[in-house]
């Protein structure tokens, strides 16, 4: 009780509390654990070893990863410190793993998470009227509070014992609800949407927010006795708060992010070649969201799009700058000396023989390229030589041995965003094929 009764107005009691409370959280890391320790160690291994697309698929073990995308990133994100702790935790036939390294980290991961709780609590006792206020410590609203929410013996026994991440869950929920009280009606509603594609449960309370935010946000003003003000409604408003739903689903589902591309699918269709142009977007939207969890999947794009190629020259042009970009970007594969020159000469033989062949199917159309897609395909010549062959004798290898890899990922990864971009306008703005056929 000492270090409660330290002075209110530096804010040492709540430092006294949160650091109370973490002390408790480490002395529990041994206790008993429920299978939800082995469900969220596997999701680690499924979002740490496999590429996006089969995250959902994985069924090695019985704990499938069954929440929204945002948390299946979340484990993504922690399985790159916990290979730090112990490999072996993120092997997806390692059934039932618990090794004492593998309980720290899942133990600490969910205390340095909470974090966001804490930092959600404080910003909740902003909230709280202190005219009740009493003379002592004890007394005074924010305090109890705080004690309430930091000390819950439910989310102790849950998230501490049992084995959860209900806190960081909370942490967002508690903050969203402190941005609606504070009238930030705008970032409590793009916190509840991130909080939604965490976990699902939460949808219980949506009509909550649902209807407040049309309320109290979307109608401006009210009447003298406290009723809607029909005329204040604001559609400006109201789009504003679908758009972060939106952009939120959007962020969270990035595997699907071709949504418009689908859009037009349905209501502006343009044939066959509307649907394969509508899984290529697929496709890369796809890969664009899990490069470096299975670069190889790029080929999944290259290939349907070599289809198009031959058709127009806009895509011939587009599938020139995704083609050479993107296999060149598989160059990291192979990375041993033997393979150095049988991958260059590939690669020059085929680009060579694709940009050849595509002008001369299209030699009466305007030239493929235009002076800036031109300078950057050339670009590539000076980064491969400057990779392989002047990078290993730099003094640079040793302490920045990553820099290779890193050009190479940022310089491709605008040309393939590039490539997206354009076949995207060319799918949103093309005239349906029954316009196409009357023209």
């Amino acid at each position: 009780m000492a270090a409660l009764g330290i002075a209110m107005g530096a804010g040492s009691w709540f430092s006294a509390l949160v650091l109370g409370v973490t002390l408790l959280k480490c002395l529990l890391i041994p206790t008993y654990h429920s299978t939800d320790f082995e469900v969220h160690r596997n999701w680690l291994a499924i979002t740490h070893s496999l590429p996006v697309s089969q995250w959902y698929y994985e069924a090695t073990s019985e704990w499938t990863l069954d929440y929204p995308p945002f948390f299946a990133w979340f484990e993504y994100a922690l399985s790159h410190v916990a290979k730090h702790f112990d490999q072996e935790m993120l092997n997806v036939h390692n059934l039932n793993y618990a090794s004492s390294k593998t309980l720290l980290f899942q133990r600490f991961s969910v205390i340095i998470t909470d974090a966001l709780f804490v930092y959600a609590v404080h910003e909740c006792c902003k909230c709280i009227d202190g005219k009740k206020a009493g003379k002592e410590l004890t007394e005074k609203p924010k305090f109890i509070l705080s004690v309430l929410l930091l000390w819950n013996f439910g989310l102790l026994i849950v998230d501490h014992i049992h084995f959860q991440y209900n806190g960081f869950l909370f942490g967002l929920m508690l903050l969203s609800i402190a941005r609606v009280f504070q009238k930030r009606h705008m970032e409590g509603a793009f916190l509840f949407a991130v909080l939604l594609h965490f976990k699902h449960i939460y949808l219980y309370v949506a009509p909550a927010y649902g209807i407040y935010l049309l309320r109290c946000y979307c109608f401006t003003a009210n009447k003298p006795d406290g009723s809607i003000r029909w005329n204040s409604f604001s559609f400006v408003r109201l789009i504003s708060l679908g758009l972060i739903v939106f952009l939120v689903s959007a962020l969270s589902l990035g595997p699907f992010l071709a949504l418009p591309s689908i859009f037009c699918l349905w209501f502006k269709p343009q044939g066959s070649r509307g649907f394969l142009r509508c899984l290529i977007l697929c496709a890369l939207s796809s890969f664009m969201f899990g490069w470096h969890v299975h670069e190889k999947a790029i080929l999944l794009a290259i290939l349907p799009m070599s289809l198009l190629s031959v058709g127009k020259a806009g895509d011939a042009s587009i599938f020139l700058i995704l083609t050479t970009t993107g296999h060149y970007s598989l160059f990291p594969l192979l990375f041993t000396a033997p393979e150095l020159p049988i991958k260059i000469l590939l690669m020059l033989l085929f680009t060579i023989y694709s940009i050849s062949s595509l002008k001369t199917l299209f030699r009466k159309e305007k030239p493929l390229f235009n002076w800036m897609e031109t300078f950057y395909l050339l670009g590539l010549g000076p980064l491969e030589v400057f990779c392989e062959f002047v990078f290993p004798f730099t003094s640079w290898k040793l302490k920045y041995s990553f820099i290779p890899l890193l050009l190479t990922s940022v310089y491709c990864a605008v040309g393939i965003t590039y490539a997206w971009f354009k076949l995207y306008v060319s799918v949103l703005t093309d005239p349906p094929v029954g316009k196409t056929k009357r023209q």
